[in-house]
């Protein structure tokens, strides 16, 4: 049964950068350059903290003195169960379901430390409308996911083209930490970020889990 995504995505909220093949590739040859030398070996993991949670048709704050704003249509995956040193071939039996996140972030200038104050400004993390069971979702690497800006279609992709899979990542993440339930891992966002600006209508859908409806809005002095 679908339940308000509030209700059960009560937990930490992880954030998994550079996950979609697009985006990765796009970075390889900065990858080679010092101080990185090779891309990543292990997921680049981040902290949406508390203060970012936000949720459907609610505003999303265009703080004073950035320049640039840009949302990040991504899967979220809710942990149903306590996951420690968790197999790929068990991960799928520790998720409770699946629900539309969209990961609002300033601009960063690098992937390996995603800046605290690029991702965790208050309600840069929109989040449901419900939670879907994993019962309902069939394949969730096959899930066609779209942004749209004003009613415009500004970024398109699938899960299919996720680096690592969820079972992949439950199992690399809870190798070091204990994963519990109504914790939410972010998949990651495809390449092709696109700016908003206040007064934007933002909507992210993903196949089988609905729109996420968020509005743009200018801080207050």
């Amino acid at each position: 049964m679908r339940r308000p995504a509030s209700e059960v995505a009560t937990g930490s909220l992880f954030g998994i950068a550079l996950n979609y093949k697009g985006l990765l590739e796009s970075r390889l040859a900065e990858f080679d350059q010092p101080p990185y030398q090779k891309p990543p070996v292990k997921p680049v993991l981040f902290i949406k903290t508390s203060n970012t949670r936000n949720g459907h048709d609610r505003p999303v704050v265009f703080p004073q003195g950035v320049e640039r704003l840009q949302p990040g249509p991504a899967l979220g995956v809710v942990i149903g169960k306590e996951a420690s040193r968790v197999s790929e071939d068990e991960a799928m039996a520790y998720v409770a379901g699946y629900v539309i996140v969209n990961e609002f972030s300033l601009p960063e200038d690098s992937y390996y430390r995603p800046a605290v104050k690029a991702k965790c400004r208050d309600g840069f993390c929109p989040f449901g409308p419900d939670l879907v069971p994993a019962s309902e979702i069939a394949d969730p690497h096959a899930l066609p996911l779209k942004l749209f800006v004003n009613g415009e279609l500004r970024q398109e992709n699938t899960t299919a083209n996720l680096v690592r899979d969820i079972p992949r990542l439950i199992a690399e993440i809870s190798e070091f930490m204990t994963l519990h339930s109504g914790d939410v891992l972010i998949t990651g966002t495809p390449e092709g970020r696109v700016d908003v600006h206040p007064g934007d209508e933002v909507v992210v859908e993903i196949e089988g889990l609905g729109r996420l409806h968020n509005t743009i809005v200018a801080e207050e002095a």
